[in-house]
């Protein structure tokens, strides 16, 4: 079997829903993918919140869904329940998000087309001022994370309010990865999450700590590397956004530097 990346071992530590297909690809280009997840990903544990923005779900704007995550833990309880209100719009940051919004007749969507994040999210043309302003926003997410989005659009004049329709925990132990680079078998991780990655420092112990200094991490946003920087990463490959940028640089890197 050949391939670029032929005899390496990576890691994908994407919540497992979404690792398959960055894994497949991995697989096809010859390396040994090892799923780790390094945000385990579940229901909420307080549904009330959902509920009641169901129950009041024509009274908003617009519907904001932060990760396909946000998708699969809302919409079905949504569609469940009643139909999605002709009027609202909904916006997506990623087109993970958007495709899954499709598959559930949710046609339309408002989603970034290049950058994956907030800050691309709150340049669309229907988040700024006079599109929002006096407009009641919905953001479903989960537990915790950035607060850019509401605060930015509660500045330009909307009404938003935050529905936690699931919520991540760190997983246990990284004592498979460990046991790995102890044996110098882990050849480069793959790490999608701000964080994702400060659960997977959190987790290793001291020897494993000083692997993942010097062991390739594939990011696919600024933010990320930035914070891998800070916690003593030397090799952070900066990749374009999403899986198809992930595995473009995978593909292209020197794995002899």
């Amino acid at each position: 079997m050949t391939g670029a990346l032929y005899g390496k071992r990576i890691v994908v530590t994407r919540p497992r829903a979404q690792a398959p297909r960055l894994a497949a690809w991995i697989a096809k280009e010859g390396g040994e993918p090892l799923l780790f997840p390094l945000l385990d990903i579940a229901p909420t544990d307080e549904p009330e919140p959902l509920r009641a923005a169901i129950a009041q779900l024509d009274a908003y704007a617009l519907a904001v869904f932060i990760s396909p995550n946000a998708v699969e833990y809302s919409v079905p309880a949504i569609l469940s329940s009643r139909g999605w209100p002709a009027d609202l719009q909904a916006v997506a940051i990623g087109q993970g998000s958007v495709a899954l919004l499709a598959a559930y007749g949710i046609k339309n969507t408002l989603a970034p087309l290049e950058r994956f994040d907030s800050e691309a999210l709150l340049e669309l043309p229907a988040l700024q001022r006079p599109c929002v302003a006096g407009k009641r926003v919905v953001i479903f997410r989960g537990n915790g994370g950035r607060e850019l989005l509401a605060d930015s659009l509660r500045e330009r004049g909307a009404e938003v309010d935050y529905v936690s329709c699931y919520q991540r925990s760190a997983p246990d132990s990284a004592a498979v990865l460990e046991a790995l680079w102890r044996s110098e078998q882990l050849d480069a991780l793959t790490v999608s999450s701000s964080e994702g990655l400060r659960n997977l420092v959190d987790l290793l112990d001291a020897p494993a700590r000083a692997s993942l200094r010097t062991t390739p991490v594939f990011v696919p946003h600024p933010r990320i590397a930035e914070l891998a920087q800070k916690l003593g990463l030397q090799r952070v490959i900066l990749t374009e956004p999403a899986d198809a940028g992930i595995i473009a640089a995978l593909n292209v890197y020197n794995w002899r530097s």
